[in-house]
């Protein structure tokens, strides 16, 4: 069966999937979400590892210098719209949840800079809720693997993944399936000659 194919050489070959941002507190991993939208994990974390260590609390942040926040996150994208999201999030997450970013999607929804995608994001890593996020790497990989169609849409690839995996670990089959599209099946020269699923892959080249 080709879901327990996929599942077995994910599992050989992504042992211990983790997130790869950085945080050490809830409101923390809501804000690298939100701050790692058009840019990669590793610029977030060089970012957050100053700002976290400034501005050490929501109420901290809350007070923040916005200019003094886009000089911190300068290197990523869209850093001026991002700054203020920030700043806002913090505010609004002392006024409405005394500082606790809570299990509630149409809240985080609602937060400046976060959409359904970071949303997921948090409430799988934060609360185990089965979400799949799809980013570019994990709409390519459901693609290439036959789980979407190249026209779906990242909302119908998320239907359709949670709804292929409802019988799995949701949280673990999201990070294998966007490290597997980061460091395997990359939209660029993808290691298919090693892979043990290139014989239901739509790529077949590398």
């Amino acid at each position: 069966m080709k879901i327990n194919e996929i599942i077995n050489y994910l599992d050989e070959i992504i042992v211990d999937p983790k997130c790869e941002l950085n945080y050490c507190k809830d409101y923390e991993l809501l804000i690298a979400v939100m701050l790692s939208a058009q840019t990669t994990d590793k610029r977030v974390n060089g970012v957050t590892s100053i700002l976290f260590k400034k501005y050490n609390s929501l109420e901290a942040l809350a007070n923040a210098d916005v200019n003094d926040i886009i000089d911190i996150i300068r290197s990523i994208g869209t850093f001026n719209k991002k700054a203020h999201n920030v700043i806002e999030i913090a505010k609004s997450l002392l006024n409405n949840y005394n500082g606790v970013v809570p299990n509630n999607r149409d809240y985080l929804e609602s937060l400046p800079g976060v959409g359904r995608k970071t949303t997921n994001v948090v409430l799988s890593e934060l609360f185990n809720e089965p979400c799949i996020a799809v980013d570019t790497h994990i709409k390519r990989v459901s693609y290439r693997l036959g789980l979407s169609k190249k026209e779906d849409d990242v909302l119908v690839v998320e239907k359709k993944l949670t709804k292929t995996f409802k019988n799995y670990n949701a949280r673990k089959i999201h990070h294998q399936l966007l490290l597997f599209g980061r460091y395997y099946c990359k939209a660029i020269n993808p290691s298919c000659n090693d892979c043990k699923l290139k014989n239901i892959c739509k790529k077949k080249t590398n």
